[in-house]
């Protein structure tokens, strides 16, 4: 499976942004998904994942009521959908696919990872 992640970019803090991860392959539905990110000095963090079916969403507490994830199985995308933005979450998020079909919240249970897009939210 290949990742590709778009839709990164400058925004003022309050704005909104829609992240998209292409992925190839036929076998997308049964991955579940995740997006992580990673800001300068700090670790890689979990920030959304949804299950191969899309039944089950899970998202980190810094994030929850401000994004959405979810995917397109016929397409074979999933999305981040990221409103009210904080200056705080700036950094390079990444796309990834993991073969556990309920989800994970652990990077190390993900396979497959996109290169990243930068996300910067200017105060």
């Amino acid at each position: 499976v290949q990742l590709v992640e778009s839709g990164g970019g400058l925004v003022q803090a309050g704005g909104s942004l829609r992240l998209s991860c292409a992925a190839s392959g036929r076998t997308f539905g049964s991955y579940a998904m995740g997006w992580f990110r990673q800001a300068p000095g700090k670790e890689r963090e979990f920030v959304a994942a949804i299950s191969a079916s899309g039944g089950n969403i899970y998202y980190a507490d810094s994030v929850k009521g401000r994004f959405t994830i979810s995917r397109d199985n016929a397409k074979n995308l999933v999305y981040l959908q990221m409103n009210s933005l904080k200056v705080e979450d700036t950094a390079v998020y990444y796309c990834a696919a993991s073969i556990f079909y309920s989800g994970s919240r652990y990077s190390r249970d993900y396979t497959y990872w996109g290169q990243g897009t930068q996300v910067t939210v200017s105060s």
